[in-house]
């Protein structure tokens, strides 16, 4: 259970000590060479990636000719040149758009999600339904890293990656409240996104730029990687 501090005070030491472990890696925060060299510029690149071959209109374009098929495998392709997801995920994903109903189903799902006019909530719980309803092998393929690892890519200005265990071990530190689900719903993603702009705030001397950034900060407080 995560365990959150009463006094405002312990919790703003909470906080300042995160920022310290953070600089204590990296001194000159989000624009430190070191810190875009480690963390951010394999995830800006898939960004920058994506948008190249499925900007709105490329996406538009394929899904108005059914292409479908070659859709899911530029994304898994992507994808694949990032450490995001689990190797166990990346099989369950590609077991599950194999057939040609699921790799309709899913690059559908994506566009509506990264591309739709509809409010974020609902747009995150139709996509949710779209992994859910994919044909599972073996592996499940409904797990928090496959839901939101690609609106992450495709837009890091609005969407955020959340990587279970590494993220409850960071909201402790932080003393943040995060009310944990196993299963994708929407009141743990809002509490994400509300984590990584508590983050934004607090850590704006440091410049931030996107959700690439904040999620590479909470990488950092709750990974093994980065010893406190």
């Amino acid at each position: 259970m995560l365990k959150i501090a009463t006094d405002i005070s312990a919790i703003q030491k909470a906080r300042k000590r995160c920022i310290k472990k953070f600089l204590y890696y990296f001194k000159a925060g989000y624009r430190d060479e070191k810190f875009i060299t480690w963390e951010r510029n394999y995830k800006f690149n898939a960004h920058t990636e994506f948008q190249e071959v499925l900007n709105q209109k490329a996406y538009e374009d394929a899904l108005a000719k059914y292409r479908y098929e070659a859709i899911v495998q530029q994304v898994i392709k992507i994808e694949s040149r990032t450490n995001l997801l689990f190797s166990f995920e990346k099989m369950a994903l590609r077991d599950a758009v194999r057939s040609y109903n699921g790799a309709k189903d899913f690059a559908k799902g994506l566009y509506d999600y990264v591309y739709g006019k509809d409010s974020l909530k609902n747009r995150f719980e139709q996509f949710v339904e779209v992994i859910a309803f994919l044909p599972r092998r073996l592996t499940r393929v409904l797990t928090w890293p496959l839901v939101t690892v690609f609106g992450f890519i495709a837009n890091p200005e609005e969407h955020m990656f959340l990587k279970p265990r590494v993220t409850q071990a960071a909201a402790e530190k932080y003393q943040f409240e995060f009310n944990y689900y196993s299963k994708p719903v929407w009141i743990t993603y809002r509490q994400l996104l509300d984590f990584a702009e508590q983050v934004r705030e607090d850590s704006k001397n440091y410049f931030p730029r996107d959700y690439i950034d904040l999620q590479s900060f909470i990488w950092i407080l709750g990974s093994g990687e980065y010893p406190d």
